[in-house]
């Protein structure tokens, strides 16, 4: 859209929770002072507020999560670290894997930003390494910080992690049509089985829930896992199905599948995708998923 005049304004989140963040961005998207916001994908509920959609959602940067060493570490990884090395990280997802797959290692609470918390690592000497998404070091340019990228056999990633989604007012037809030319349809598919999967679980950032994703061969696959805080407790199952879009193809703007909607994607792949995630995590429900997950919030809410 060449023709079209866009500004541009940039928000940056310091401090304070996701949510609110997220919400002071939809409540100008309501009182029409924005057209659209872009979003970690992984930063949205699995449930929107009414009257809000996701427009888009990009191509997928990885995914996966990165050790950054501190400096004096370099060339190690967490399985050659010394024990009782201190880890950072201010996700109960990845420290919940890590505890069971690295026991000699300790882990520790660090927030901020990414600078501030790259900062804290190199200024001081209380983290050998922290944990931090690949995809946002790659956006901003620290690549090279990267001492080591963490495969699902390690550390399964969150649900929508390195995807950008563009929420735009649901009704708002122009501006879905305008944003629709950004859906990359692989992603569209993984998250929308990702999301379904976590909002199945009554999942967020307060519980340990992790996913894996993968198309290949119009085969859609989905392994998931819920954790205890410590790590201890686990479960883990995988599922497939088919994406094959066949020749139908639904262009309605107004069905959404966990808050995204791709009209441009196909409607048959979209509910499959959705289904999927619904089915696997019942699997888990069925042995006692919500036990876990019930647990790790209580014990979160009380630290």
């Amino acid at each position: 859209y060449p023709d079209v005049h866009l500004e541009i304004g940039e928000k940056s989140r310091d401090i304070g929770e996701k949510s609110l963040f997220t919400k002071e961005l939809e409540n100008a998207l309501e009182r029409n002072e924005v057209d659209l916001v872009v979003h970690s994908l992984k930063d949205l509920p699995t449930t929107l507020p009414n009257g809000f959609t996701i427009g888009a959602v990009l191509q997928r940067e990885s995914p996966h999560d990165a050790v950054v060493l501190h400096p004096k570490n370099s060339g190690l990884t967490l399985d050659t670290l010394p024990d009782g090395s201190v880890i950072g990280t201010s996700s109960l997802r990845r420290a919940a894997q890590l505890k069971k797959r690295f026991p000699h290692l300790e882990f520790k609470d660090i927030r901020g930003n990414l600078n501030t918390r790259l900062k804290k690592l190199d200024e001081k000497e209380d983290y050998a390494a922290i944990i931090l998404a690949a995809a946002g070091l790659k956006r901003m340019g620290w690549e090279a910080r990267v001492s080591q990228v963490l495969g699902p056999e390690d550390c399964m990633y969150a649900v929508g992690q390195g995807a950008l989604a563009v929420e735009v007012r649901a009704r708002d037809c122009d501006i879905l049509e305008m944003v629709s030319t950004l859906h990359h349809s692989e992603t569209v598919l993984r998250c929308i089985a990702e999301r379904a999967f976590l909002r199945r679980l009554e999942g967020g950032c307060s519980v340990p829930v992790a996913v894996n994703t993968e198309v290949k061969d119009s085969v859609l696959s989905l392994t998931g896992a819920v954790y205890s805080l410590d790590g201890a407790d686990s479960l883990k199952e995988a599922m497939e199905t088919s994406v094959d879009p066949g020749n139908k193809l639904v262009a309605a703007a107004d069905i959404q599948h966990v808050g995204v909607t791709a009209h441009n994607v196909p409607q048959c792949a979209q509910v499959a995708a959705e289904k999927l995630g619904v089915d696997l995590a019942d699997l888990l429900l069925s042995k006692g998923a919500m036990e876990i997950l019930t647990t790790a919030r209580k014990l979160n809410d009380a630290r």
